[in-house]
């Protein structure tokens, strides 16, 4: 694949990267690396325009305020929507997840319009926060292993019929909306609550990535040892923990 290359486009890490998110960058750069691939990433800030020419966009999240000002210029800057429409891939993570949602509830207590690249919308959990690691189980389709993150957020996120659930948790909140599930996703755009950063715990969702950014159905062997340690530790610590 050396003769391949992918381009990776970080978006708003000013406001979008807490709890490690920034992370999920860098492993899916060095996932596609370890393959050959060139790849060039494009960490692009709030006040920057969002190209149309990428290949994988990743979101993360952020407090409430950052959260609100993300959505009202992203919705400005009509980039990401122009390249879901040519075929990018989209992973975003809590604060970004419920932004590509039809509207969530901004730091002032209103209605904030997202994206409506996922049909879900979120709303205010009025119970306890969902705070802790999380275990998942991956919709079959993507062939993922359980998925293991942290979360920390109030959010009830609802999902409509134009998407499916991510997974659905064996241990932790997910979406908070009773269901069980967390995530969501549709075709080519995904979103989860999960951090850690989620691609550093679970390798094979930068994997598939990067195998739909190629249109490929199986990457090159690469190591996971470091990758393994990690997740068999958190899996580990979790199932251990009272439900």
């Amino acid at each position: 694949m050396s003769d391949s290359s992918l381009r990776l486009v970080w978006i708003y890490p000013d406001l979008l990267s807490t709890y490690g998110d920034r992370g999920n960058a860098l492993v899916v750069e060095r996932r596609a690396r370890q393959r050959g691939l060139n790849v060039q990433r494009v960490d692009v800030r709030s006040d920057q325009p969002v190209p149309t020419s990428g290949d994988i966009y990743l979101i993360g999240g952020g407090e409430d305020r950052p959260q609100r000002l993300a959505a009202e210029r992203l919705r400005q800057d009509s980039g990401l929507p122009r390249a879901v429409d040519n075929g990018a891939i989209v992973f975003s993570v809590c604060a970004g997840y419920q932004i590509l949602g039809h509207e969530f509830i901004n730091d002032l207590g209103q209605r904030e319009p997202g994206l409506g690249l996922l049909d879900v919308w979120s709303t205010r959990g009025e119970g306890a926060r969902n705070v802790g690691d999380v275990l998942a189980e991956p919709d079959q389709r993507l062939a993922l292993p359980t998925l293991t993150g942290f979360e920390n957020h109030q959010g009830v996120t609802h999902l409509g019929q134009g998407v499916a659930p991510l997974a659905h948790v064996t241990a932790g909140g997910g979406n908070g909306d009773g269901t069980g599930t967390e995530g969501a996703w549709r075709d080519t755009v995904f979103g989860t609550y999960l951090h850690g950063p989620v691609m550093a715990r679970n390798p094979a969702v930068a994997d598939l990535l990067i195998k739909l950014a190629l249109d490929v159905n199986a990457l090159p062997p690469a190591d996971t040892t470091w990758y393994d340690a990690l997740r068999t530790e958190r899996i580990a610590s979790t199932s251990r923990q009272p439900a």
